[in-house]
């Protein structure tokens, strides 16, 4: 088979190869108007026209397409690798902001270390249908507690009855069935993540600490606050009696408890040396989501602000419905069922008309 007549025919169609002749030895020149495709005085080389096409030759033009094709290749994958890598070696301040949440590993590691130290904490989170929130919960504080080597276990209290929400007489019954193998508590609201681990969650022998400070809480900021976080040791929130149980419905509760730390004569202290200020404490509570309820009915306006002289852990009447053990995310927590008491003819505000 002829190079000739096969490849010129392939690149010069019929009736155009007319002007293809011969110039020197080593090459042909093609007329412009005899092969389009190529321009005027271009040379081609005479072993590519002429001659035999041996198998050799075609497996030889083949290997050089390959080659090519290969170098091509190679040269682009080189590319994007360079430009990836140039991507991972950004500075760490030019990473993409994460959110606070904790490591995996760091979920599921151990909650009652003993060679951390001979006290242990009882989380108490009074709690009803936030369930969203509680899944944020019980994983961030379960690794936030670990990494300060804090024994503890978090127990939810989860109000079942048809009564308006009693955070107070929830966080009684949280002091009562929290177990012997505690020695102090937390009072913490489920929609508050502290973010600034010098917060101190450790043993409070001197007085009842409160953690989310005036200073540092996200919302409240008066003198005589002592809500969203407060840690006390069990001896202690015994000398006050617990928490009124008349207040029923959101808020206030807080404020009179904060007159029986002054009635036991407890000094109270708060957070030194955190310079996050606001930023201390991540709020997690959408508000437009979940309204609080903060309807007074009947004479509640008036006994909201009194101090309640008898009540607290002596008139605390519930009953636990179920325990339950769950764990979310890898971090451990007991759920405890609770329906409270009411009686009518005291706190006729514990139902809404």
């Amino acid at each position: 088979m002829s190079c000739t007549g096969e490849i010129s025919l392939r690149y010069c169609p019929r009736g155009l190869y007319s002007g293809l002749k011969s110039a020197h030895e080593d090459d042909v020149l093609i007329e412009k108007k005899a092969c389009p495709l190529l321009q005027r005085g271009e040379k081609v080389p005479v072993w590519f026209l002429s001659g035999k096409c041996t198998v050799y030759k075609l497996f030889g033009l083949c290997m050089v397409l390959l080659l090519v094709s290969l170098l091509w290749l190679q040269l682009s994958c080189s590319g994007e690798m360079s430009a990836t890598m140039c991507e991972d070696r950004r500075p760490p301040q030019q990473q993409p902001a994460q959110p606070p949440c904790p490591a995996a590993d760091s979920q599921a590691s151990a909650a009652d270390d003993p060679s951390w130290g001979p006290h242990k904490l009882a989380l108490v989170v009074p709690f009803r249908e936030r369930f969203d929130e509680l899944l944020a919960f019980v994983p961030f504080m379960h690794s936030f507690l670990n990494k300060k080597k804090i024994r503890h276990k978090i127990v939810v209290i989860n109000q079942v009855d048809h009564y308006r929400f009693n955070r107070a007489s929830l966080i009684n019954v949280g002091y009562l069935e929290s177990g012997n193998d505690t020695d102090y508590l937390a009072m913490h609201d489920v929609d508050l993540l502290p973010l600034n681990d010098a917060l101190d969650y450790g043993f409070p022998d001197d007085g009842p600490f409160h953690v989310a400070s005036p200073e540092l809480h996200p919302l409240y900021h008066y003198k005589t606050y002592v809500g969203g976080i407060l840690l006390l040791t069990k001896k202690h929130y015994h000398m006050c009696n617990g928490m009124s149980n008349r207040f029923w419905g959101w808020g206030r509760e807080d404020d009179e408890f904060y007159r029986r730390l002054r009635k036991a004569e407890l000094q109270l202290f708060r957070p030194t040396g955190i310079t996050t200020g606001y930023k201390t404490f991540l709020h997690i509570h959408d508000s437009a989501w979940r309204k609080r309820d903060q309807k007074r009915v009947a004479a509640q306006k008036q006994e909201q602000f009194k101090v309640d002289q008898e009540g607290g852990l002596t008139n605390l009447r519930y009953q636990v419905e179920s325990r339950q053990q769950l764990t979310i995310s890898g971090a451990p927590c007991t759920v405890i069922n609770t329906k409270l008491e009411c009686d009518q003819s005291l706190t006729p505000w514990c139902l809404l008309a």
